[in-house]
């Protein structure tokens, strides 16, 4: 190894001594700052909102849940680990809205850990209003009605059942439209049981149609998210989020039953919506049963609005 030549001369001796204090106190700033960044990159931001997302069930012929069981013990599990905020549903969960389907349904939601937001689908709108919040009142207490908003600091949750079928009336629109616009600029999550027409071409005609939500509520500036069940997509064979406009649209697969493109492959999954203190929103797809969501199904943006 070669020696360190260390010069004679006192006044070149001080020189020399300084660039070594120098060099050394740059080496241990450029370790804080190195050490600081790895620190960050590790621990990145905070989560502020978690929240599971559960898709269509309505089993038929038979009032049977296995998937949707799995599903919440995997979400209670999960939630054990790092908590979630909410599990919210986006309709559809007992087949033709019958007494045995709610029954069945409730053994199991009353099993989920954190508080569970639901909305209507089309199936439940097949039999009556009041048969679903009977049922959705033992699923959590706070809900006693078919369209309320739930607020926090950064962000609103506006979840709208359908006044009929999967569709609004002008009525129902309009309400959707007055709670984005009383809102703004907090950026809104809207839930309601299918997009407007058009929304996912993989099936154009089926969805809302009515024209003052296409024009009033669609668009809206504050609209950031707007989160759907409904169509049964094969997340794997179809294009499940994307951002139109100013709005990211999630598809919650049916936990139960596939439908699009077609019936021949069910995977029973369910989506996990995480934003952290940036705004940072990052949405995980769980396969039922399999600890890690899937990477090929993972969809992240800056949330509009934050």
């Amino acid at each position: 190894m070669r020696a360190l030549f260390v010069p004679t001369n006192y006044f070149t001796s001080f020189l020399f001594t300084a660039g070594l204090l120098l060099l050394s106190a740059c080496q241990s700033g450029q370790q804080d700052k190195l050490s600081q960044s790895n620190q960050t990159a590790q621990t990145g931001s905070p989560t502020v909102l978690r929240i599971a997302m559960l898709g269509d069930a309505e089993p038929k012929p038979l009032a049977e849940f296995p998937n949707m069981a799995a599903a919440i013990t995997q979400i209670n599990e999960l939630h054990g680990i790092e908590p979630f905020d909410f599990v919210m549903g986006v309709g559809d969960i007992a087949h033709k809205g019958t007494l045995i389907q709610y029954e069945a349904a409730t053994a199991e939601l009353t099993r989920l850990e954190p508080a569970f937001y639901p909305i209507m689908g089309n199936e439940e709108r097949e039999s009556t209003v009041e048969r679903y919040l009977e049922y959705a009142g033992q699923w959590n207490l706070e809900v006693t009605e078919t369209r309320y908003v739930h607020e926090h600091e950064k962000v609103a949750f506006v979840f709208a059942s359908p006044d009929e079928g999967r569709d609004f009336y002008d009525e129902g629109a309009a309400w959707v439209r007055d709670q984005v616009e009383a809102l703004a600029p907090k950026p809104v999550i809207l839930v309601v049981h299918g997009a407007q027409v058009g929304a996912y071409p993989e099936n154009p005609d089926k969805g809302i149609t009515n024209e003052l939500f296409a024009r009033e509520v669609v668009g809206q500036p504050n609209l950031a998210v707007m989160i759907t069940g409904d169509l049964h997509m094969d997340m794997e064979r179809v294009v499940h989020s994307k951002e139109v406009g100013n709005t990211h649209y999630l598809h919650v697969p049916g936990v139960e039953r596939t439908k699009i493109p077609d019936e021949t492959n069910h995977t029973p999954m369910f989506r996990v919506m995480e934003i952290d203190a940036n705004g940072l929103t990052k949405v995980h797809t769980y396969a039922v049963g399999q600890s890690e969501p899937r990477t090929s199904l993972s969809y992240s943006f800056a949330m509009p609005g934050w």
